[in-house]
């Protein structure tokens, strides 16, 4: 199964279910081929008939073939709640060529989504930037998962331009707006404009008060390795422009890789020594490995809750 990395192959299927489902299916196959156990990844459409309950959703042409009761299994059963919120600002955007860290969590998410249904977890979905754009629901039907899609699709064909990030503000109004205790998915760069120690105590701020209404929370922290974090660049000048913001600098990376690493090193480190102190899970994501270690975050998560 291929990574589906490749914007060109992404591009080829043309339709988020299609990709989610050979996304997630080929995950599936890879842990059933692997060490790998203990997983919820079976996914019945039946379950044992429990002695009391209703007949009414006994599959009576399943008993007549194996001579046990099944019950349906019907998509409003589920067995958690999962709110996947994505930044769509405008840093998002970068690179802009190939895959950018907006496309790949789109994709992420659509085979999140897919992973949810068959597992008949409600999920919704919270689209921000320096405020929520669009908030859903958490549902576990068909037609939820399609609503949703449909929306990322959205988001896929209309990123923003010069939009800033307020993940703090988003955090806490998410708190307010989510009473039952849920799985609470994040996938942003991490990146606001004038990092400081206040702004990155404000965060936590804004995520204690996620912690303290009960909720489990996943940051993916999506990045393009080489150039974000290794600030990989040809030796030569090169013309820098900040996408919220829009403002340029000529530079040469020689120059200022050393000072540029030191700053978003720390910065790294800051984040995870606080995910660590308050039992935060923060995934490093970077948009040309794949998908497959997203999907098994979520899993070792998800049997941690249930």
């Amino acid at each position: 199964m291929p990574k589906l990395s490749d914007e060109q192959q992404i591009r080829q299927l043309a339709n988020l279910e299609l990709l989610a489902r050979q996304v997630v299916e080929g995950f599936i196959t890879g842990l059933h081929q692997s060490p790998f156990h203990g997983f919820s990844v079976e996914f019945a459409e039946h379950r044992l008939y429990n002695n009391g309950e209703s007949v009414k959703n006994i599959d009576w042409k399943l008993l007549a073939r194996t001579d046990k009761l099944f019950v349906k299994q019907f998509e409003e059963e589920t067995n958690l709640r999962c709110y996947m919120l994505l930044d769509t600002s405008s840093s998002m955007n970068y690179p802009d060529r190939g895959i950018n860290k907006l496309q790949f969590s789109i994709y992420a998410l659509a085979s999140l989504a897919y992973l949810f249904k068959k597992q008949r977890d409600a999920f919704g979905l919270c689209l921000f930037s320096d405020k929520i754009d669009w908030i859903s629901a958490a549902r576990s039907t068909s037609k939820h998962l399609f609503y949703l899609y449909a929306e990322l699709e959205k988001a896929y064909n209309q990123p923003k331009t010069n939009a800033t990030t307020d993940i703090t503000g988003v955090l806490h109004h998410v708190a307010e707006e989510i009473h039952q205790r849920s799985m609470i998915i994040i996938f942003s760069d991490m990146l606001e404009n004038g990092y400081s120690d206040e702004k990155l105590k404000a965060l936590f701020a804004a995520i204690q008060h996620l912690k303290y209404n009960k909720h489990e929370i996943v940051i993916f922290n999506v990045n393009d390795r080489k150039k974000e974090l290794d600030f990989d660049f040809d030796n030569r000048p090169h013309h820098f422009v900040d996408i919220e913001s829009g403002e340029e600098i000529k530079v040469h990376p020689n120059k200022i890789r050393e000072a540029y690493r030191a700053n978003l090193d720390n910065y790294r480190h800051q984040l995870e020594l606080k995910c660590a102190q308050y039992h935060i899970d923060l995934i490093d994501a970077n948009i040309h490995d794949g998908y497959n270690s997203i999907l098994k975050a979520y899993l070792v998560k998800r049997n941690s809750m249930i």
